[in-house]
């Protein structure tokens, strides 16, 4: 990936992830909900306990995005306050990650990342 298209990818991120904060705004949550909240999609790393393969598989759900918009919508739907922060938290967490680089993973390891490999972005 060139240079000019890893920010591009990354201002892309930075516009979903204050995408997810005006969303947020318009839920009936104190603000310290949402920085509270915001790590808490990463509890599925958890899965990596378990082998790689499931916790690659349980990491990816709860970082796709798909997942997180279905989730809001289906909040809003039935109006389960809720299920639509869960869907706000999980689709601004993806956002953020990816700002920093940090993607789906690949069960060949947890550092290797449909967007880089982390571990190589660690050593510069």
């Amino acid at each position: 990936m060139t240079k000019a298209m890893g920010t591009l990818l990354k201002l892309e991120e930075v516009g979903m992830f204050f995408l997810s904060i005006i969303l947020f705004n318009q839920l009936d949550y104190t603000w310290w909900i949402f920085p509270a909240c915001l790590l808490l999609p990463d509890i599925s790393m958890i899965g990596y306990l378990m082998n790689p393969r499931t916790g690659t598989w349980i990491y990816n759900f709860f970082h796709h995005k798909l997942v997180a918009i279905i989730t809001f919508f289906i909040g809003l739907w039935l109006n389960e306050p809720v299920v639509t922060l869960a869907g706000v938290i999980l689709f601004g967490h993806s956002a953020m990650d990816r700002m920093f680089g940090i993607g789906l993973k690949y069960k060949e390891s947890f550092t290797h990342t449909h967007l880089s490999r982390i571990d190589t972005k660690l050593q510069h």
